[in-house]
């Protein structure tokens, strides 16, 4: 892997992490694209360790909040009723499903999982799903009630059979291309949350996971793919940061007065795009992902 290489992936982790659009499936389609080799799911995890640092100082005043009332709560009675301690709780109860898969699955992350059919068959799916939850949470707001008869739900609501259900819709993510931000914010927007109270739950849910994964793929570096090094894992990550510090705060202003359908018809399109480029023997589905080998 190259400097230029490095920065490139760096940019798209960054302006992709966030967004309904899967950054993991934009690094293994950087790759196909460009003619490199795959850097491989453990760079992928490392990679997103930048722009999940962008969501601790970002949301570093909720993250604070929640995490010391969480640690009052072991201790305190009184402190397990406040809604910052219950969803210190909900995240990790959240956590779990994503937690215990990534490891069930690793060899089929690391493998079959970047299989570009499977990744443009994600792409169309979750577009359509997000698709549907937007268009019913943008009727609901329109009519400020959704099509159980309550107003749209703030994640003050949130609870444990809904947090369980949040958790689920994460662990898709493990496939590339589902996009960990989509899943739980159309799984959220199913549940009748507004778009805003999905994002937050989204961003927070996501912090043990992508931590998690990261630290415990950072022995992997150099290992799954040998042309990736540990300089240029760096750069990219800082570059990832930066990037993605931006975007979040863009995204969060995004989501406060427009729908998902700009994400939605991108991920359909592109999907179908990437079928046709498989189809049509342009690329193999496997392209790149010759790991273990060196340039």
């Amino acid at each position: 892997m190259s400097w230029f290489e490095a920065l490139i992936y760096g940019l798209v982790q960054g302006l992709t992490e966030f967004l309904p659009v899967s950054s993991s499936a934009h690094i293994r389609l950087t790759a196909v694209l460009a003619g490199w080799q795959d850097p491989g799911a453990a760079f992928t995890a490392v990679l997103q360790l930048g722009t999940e640092l962008g969501i601790l100082i970002y949301f570093r005043r909720d993250i604070w909040n929640i995490a010391s009332a969480w640690a009052r709560s072991l201790v305190s009675k009184e402190a397990r009723g406040e809604l910052n301690a219950r969803l210190g709780w909900l995240v990790l109860l959240g956590s779990i499903p994503i937690g215990v898969l990534g490891v069930l699955l690793k060899d089929a992350i690391e493998g079959p999982f970047r299989d570009l059919r499977l990744i443009a068959a994600s792409f169309i799916v979750l577009g359509i799903a997000l698709g549907v939850a937007d268009r019913i949470a943008s009727q609901a707001e329109a009519g400020g009630r959704h099509r159980a008869g309550r107003p749209r739900k703030g994640i003050e609501e949130l609870g444990v059979r809904d947090g369980l259900v949040f958790g689920a819709w994460q662990a898709l993510a493990l496939i590339p291309g589902m996009s960990r931000s989509g899943v739980t914010m159309t799984g959220g927007l199913y549940l009748g949350y507004s778009r805003a109270a999905t994002a937050r739950y989204s961003f927070l849910l996501a912090i043990p996971a992508v931590f998690a994964s990261g630290l415990y793929e950072v022995g992997s570096i150099g290992e799954e793919a040998a042309h990736v090094s540990w300089p240029m894992t760096i750069f990219a990550t800082v570059i990832s940061f930066v990037v993605g510090y931006a975007v979040i705060a863009w995204f969060m202003k995004w989501i406060s007065t427009r729908t998902f359908a700009p994400f939605v018809w991108y991920r359909i399109i592109g999907g179908i795009v990437i079928l046709a480029l498989v189809w049509g023997g342009v690329v193999d589905p496997m392209e790149g992902a010759d790991f273990g080998k060196g340039e």
